[in-house]
């Protein structure tokens, strides 16, 4: 296998972009893990990357932006290839289907050991039914050597639908710094959260980029619902929902139509999400689809119990009537019911809250997650 002069292996990470997300963090968490005197590590996107690349802290990682224009853009593919011939890579690592293509330039570049990462649906095949993009991942197969998805439910998809053998899957989940989320006291006030703390509302909250998959609308319905039908809750409860993106200002209007605004928060995108957590009693993800949701380990790496739809990964993560619960997408009634359950019944919302940091602590830690990768990666 060829090395660098330090005798590390050199990873070239490649992402569709560098911005705040689920899969950008957990590229971020792994960097700035795994083992600095084993590897040394490049990142390429193939549009931009924001600040969110000031998260990593692992010293000497590149950053290099191809700014791919729009559809298939011919020339990316050899600027690819160029700069892969500039770095001599060890290992190629893609992740998700837009990054996935440019694994023919990693193969014509030369490098030894390909890998593609699975973190869920692309935006435009939520469920998986694509045949092109079932028929591109089995091309590609040929020439990725390891597929690594992040939950069961893409395990199966690869193994399944696309037809990837069980022998070039290797399902890593991702892990929580347990460290930076968890449990602690609510602070008496947070910035320029709005809510009165010392009245002791009940927190409802969510984080995610403010998208149709993500569908946050459900949970402005399941909020909207659950003070109509408990009017007494209005004065308790709160709703949290830290995000930006194109669905913000539906979200907020409906809020506003229902007469909600004085009890919700909307802040938008925010850096100090483990602080967020800490404020919240109840934590809800009301996505359509999901791979393994960062969000929801860190959620419960906070102590929180969880309210989340039965989609993708999230049966893996949320243990029924003992960590959270589980609705059907778009169910807003069920989501109001189990949020008013969890309300009324503050003894149960405290007991799992504490059997989601088990969970985490036992099962999704981040020291597991490097001890896997690095024997992926040393497997090349």
């Amino acid at each position: 296998m060829t090395q660098d002069a330090t005798n590390k292996r050199h990873i070239v990470h490649i992402i569709y972009s560098l911005g705040v997300g689920g899969l950008e963090n957990g590229v971020v968490n792994l960097i700035n893990h795994l083992p600095s005197n084993q590897f040394q590590h490049t990142i390429i996107c193939l549009t931009h990357a924001t600040e969110f690349k000031q998260r990593i802290k692992l010293t000497g990682v590149q950053v290099h932006e191809l700014n791919k224009k729009p559809g298939h853009d011919i020339a990316s593919f050899f600027k690819m290839y160029r700069l892969l011939k500039q770095l001599k890579p060890d290992i190629v690592h893609s992740r998700n289907l837009a990054a996935m293509e440019y694994q023919l330039a990693a193969f014509c570049a030369g490098v030894k050991y390909r890998l593609h990462g699975e973190h869920g649906w692309d935006v435009f095949d939520p469920l998986g039914e694509n045949k092109k993009y079932q028929w591109l991942r089995k091309m590609f197969s040929l020439i990725i050597h390891r597929f690594v998805p992040l939950s069961k439910h893409l395990e199966a998809y690869l193994q399944q639908r696309v037809g990837v053998t069980a022998t070039k899957t290797a399902r890593i989940c991702n892990g929580v710094d347990s460290q930076k989320f968890h449990p602690g006291s609510r602070p008496v006030q947070l910035a320029d959260c709005p809510f009165d703390f010392e009245q002791q509302p009940v927190i409802i909250g969510t984080v995610g980029r403010m998208h149709g998959v993500k569908d946050q609308m459900t949970l402005a319905k399941a909020f909207a619902r659950l003070v109509e039908q408990q009017p007494q809750l209005r004065d308790k409860a709160r709703l949290v929902m830290i995000g930006d993106g194109p669905i913000m200002t539906e979200v907020n209007d409906f809020l506003e139509a229902k007469g909600l605004c004085g009890v919700a928060w909307l802040p938008g995108q925010r850096d100090d999400i483990s602080d967020l957590m800490r404020i919240m009693d109840i934590f809800v993800l009301p996505s359509t689809a999901e791979g393994i949701s960062n969000t929801i380990l860190e959620a419960m790496s906070s102590g929180l119990p969880v309210v989340a739809t039965n989609v993708g990964g999230n049966p893996e993560l949320v243990e029924l009537d003992s960590t959270g619960y589980l609705v059907e997408k778009g169910d807003f009634a069920a989501m109001a019911e189990k949020l008013a359950y969890y309300i009324n019944h503050p003894s149960v919302r405290k007991q799992h809250g504490d059997n989601a940091r088990a969970r985490v602590l036992g099962n999704f830690s981040i020291d597991v997650m490097i001890e896997k990768y690095t024997r992926l990666y040393n497997d090349g």
